[in-house]
């Protein structure tokens, strides 16, 4: 097993600090990062051609570093134009060091080099300690080859903590690195 630079950090820096910050006595109940999950939802990208599932899929794999998951109708829906079993979007769930090694690929390298960037809102958590962060282009990511892209999709980061509340997990992303700023001026 690899070292990873931002599991270090967590153990080193951000738990004596939330520790001090909150007044946790014991260690197992600074909140932590759990999981992440990446979501791509296909709509009329699947309608248009399906060999796009495949090269999404591929997109995704190279981006997150693990393969994502179909994930199919239930349900027929005429005004959607979907079937039941049709395939309705991709799916991936990060733990462990793959989770930290993305959140730090994000934090350090993906956002920063998006154009006019001011941080992440501070209204995107959800109220349980949960962030969530949209995407409209998966072409920010560097691990995409932007030769061979005939389709643009969004993504949706789904980062959930241990956090009991969303001023815990405010200061636990923000001493963790991710840019999240107070207000944003747009």
């Amino acid at each position: 097993m690899y070292k990873v630079r931002l599991k270090e950090k967590y153990i080193s820096e951000v738990v004596p600090k939330m520790k001090e910050e909150f007044g946790y006595t014991n260690i197992m109940s600074v909140p932590k990062i759990t999981k992440i999950v990446v979501n791509v939802g296909l709509g009329r990208i699947i309608r248009d051609s399906k060999d796009n599932l495949k090269k999404i899929s591929n997109d995704i794999e190279n981006i997150v570093g693990q393969k994502p998951v179909v994930t199919k109708a239930k349900k027929a829906i005429s005004n959607f134009k979907t079937r039941i079993g049709m395939p309705v979007g991709l799916t991936v769930t990060l733990r462990g060091a793959k989770m930290y090694e993305f959140l730090d690929r994000l934090a350090n390298v993906t956002l920063p080099q998006v154009r006019d960037f001011r941080g992440l809102s501070k209204k995107s958590f959800d109220g349980n300690g949960n962030y969530n962060i949209g995407l409209k282009e998966h072409l920010i990511f560097p691990e995409v080859a932007k030769d061979d892209i005939k389709t643009i999709f969004g993504l949706e980061i789904n980062i959930n903590t241990s956090a009991q509340t969303d001023k815990e997990a405010y200061s636990l992303l923000k001493n963790i690195g991710l840019p999240i700023v107070e207000k944003n001026n747009r």
